[in-house]
């Protein structure tokens, strides 16, 4: 480690005084015991407005995320979309990989199955674990209508049904003529959905709960014992299983077992994907979530199949609650701590002025409050960006340009948590909000800091409002360790009583 202890060193002296810095040392090697794992990485290897043709150039940049100590590569959704272009959450089949000619094209926007392939059996070959983003809310783009019974709700509270019973023709029949039958030979009709926001036959929007058929008196089953929204979901606008499109109605027998059927199929060696991203799972019964992680891991029980749910909430209580309930070890993005990093970050850019307060700023007691890798570090992603929190996203959660190269000390330098590097902070978002990489460029010297030096026990100096430290031991067999040191407010000093090779 001495290399890159004097690589920063020399960088450290030679750069201008910063007025937020991170200051890195390493400490007395420790005595021996067990080999140290190396420290996990994951990496979030697209955003938004990444172009086509994308797993031919990750293929192509794996040895280096692999050299920067990314151990997994979570990729965009691949399975067919509703158009050529759609980046998949868009999804239109799940067990079309790139393979058949539906939807206007063979390959998706990603590339074909055959270039998927080469991308996995690299990523093998370096040790990088694939995680596949799944979108298992919706569907989209039906290939004929189907008559179904509906009824339209409340947009802002879905509880509540705003018209009677009436017939509507969706897009709803889902019959993969491109596929056929290869993999799977199930055809998807009304029954194993229960929302969607279009009617064929009144070219009208809504949001429409699909129903079971009234009886000759136009009487419905009773409430309980009729098809609904699954009661075990999100409770935001009074029930939040609709999200988009054509939603899945998880209490059908045949939508349950063909999902979990796909899941099971890509962590088998014929796909060999690593682990998942569950996509929008606040949307998802968490009954089938917790049997779903179950079924997959069972599938391979020769790995720890990685589970990650996108369930977006800033409540630390309900995030322990997911994950409690879904079981098997399966973690939540750590949207608490991302909160706490932006708000932080914004008000201690705020320049104060003789009408306003000063902002109120305290590393002690704002950083790590109510977030998930507090409460359950073992459960959390901690994060910085990600594609749907980048500006002008639904949920948009800026990080002050200044404040990113702490934010991403804060979760690649400490012990809990498994962080994720998102691929714009790395290298540059395109689109109507594009940015070049974050960080000013030290992003990668973050990482390496990560796989090389950021181990074993861990002493906080967290004793200041406006400045923060912390130290890490190192380990028998990874001995350098680490110091961090960082301020908000200007030049600062930290005081650490404990002694350290420099």
């Amino acid at each position: 480690m001495s290399w890159l202890r004097n690589r920063f060193s020399k960088a450290h002296r030679s750069r201008k005084e910063s007025s937020h810095q991170i200051q890195l040392r390493g400490p007395e090697t420790q005595e021996a015991g067990s080999p140290t794992p190396a420290n996990e990485t994951l990496f979030q290897s697209f955003e938004w407005h990444t172009p086509g043709g994308h797993w031919t150039r990750l293929s192509a940049t794996l040895q280096t995320y692999a050299d920067l100590g990314i151990t997994s590569i979570w990729l965009p959704p691949g399975c067919k979309a509703n158009q050529p272009d759609g980046n998949g959450y868009d999804c239109y089949d799940l067990w079309d990989l790139g393979e058949f000619d539906q939807k206007g094209a063979r390959s998706t926007k990603w590339g074909s199955r055959e270039e998927l392939r080469e991308l996995m059996a690299k990523a093998n070959d370096l040790g990088i674990g694939v995680i596949w983003d799944a979108v298992l809310s919706h569907k989209t783009a039906g290939d004929s209508t189907e008559e179904c019974w509906a009824v339209e709700v409340d947009p802002e509270d879905r509880r509540i049904e705003t018209t009677k019973p009436r017939k509507i023709e969706p897009w709803i029949h889902y019959s993969f003529p491109g596929r056929g039958d290869k993999y799977s030979s199930m055809k998807w009709h009304w029954q194993q959905f229960n929302g969607t926001d279009w009617d064929q036959r009144a070219e009208r929007h809504a949001i429409y709960k699909i129903i079971d058929p009234p009886d000759a008196k136009g009487k419905r089953p009773p409430k309980g014992h009729r098809k609904d929204w699954a009661p075990d979901v999100d409770d935001e606008k009074g029930n939040f299983d609709y999200l988009m499109f054509t939603n899945i109605d998880y209490s059908n027998p045949e939508a349950r077992r063909d999902v979990m059927d796909w899941g099971a199929w890509m962590v088998s060696p014929e796909v060999g994907v690593a682990g998942f991203r569950l996509d929008a799972f606040k949307h998802v019964s968490w009954h089938f979530a917790r049997d779903w992680t179950a079924h997959v891991k069972a599938a391979r029980p020769d790995r720890d199949v990685f589970v990650v749910g996108e369930y977006w909430s800033g409540n630390v209580e309900t995030l322990i609650k997911w994950v409690d309930r879904v079981g098997h070890g399966a973690y939540a993005y750590d949207a608490p701590l991302l909160n706490n990093m932006s708000a932080l970050s914004l008000a201690a850019s705020k320049r104060p002025s003789s009408l306003t307060a000063p902002p109120v700023i305290d590393m002690r007691s704002q950083l790590f409050k109510n977030a998930l890798v507090t409460a359950r570090p073992r459960n959390a992603v901690t994060m910085v960006t990600s594609h749907d929190t980048w500006q002008g996203q639904m949920l948009e959660t800026p990080v002050a340009p200044w404040f990113k190269p702490l934010a991403y000390a804060l979760v690649l330098l400490r012990r809990d948590g498994r962080p994720c590097v998102f691929y714009g902070d790395l290298h540059g978002v395109r689109g109507p909000f594009a940015a070049p990489p974050s960080c000013a460029g030290k992003l990668p010297l973050l990482m390496l800091l990560r796989r090389c030096a950021a181990y074993g026990e861990q002493t906080d100096y967290f004793d200041a409002k406006t400045n923060a430290g912390w130290v890490r031991h190192g380990t028998w067999d990874r001995p350098d360790g680490c110091v961090v040191v960082m301020s908000v407010t200007g030049a600062a000093k930290k005081a650490m009583p404990e002694r350290y090779k420099l």
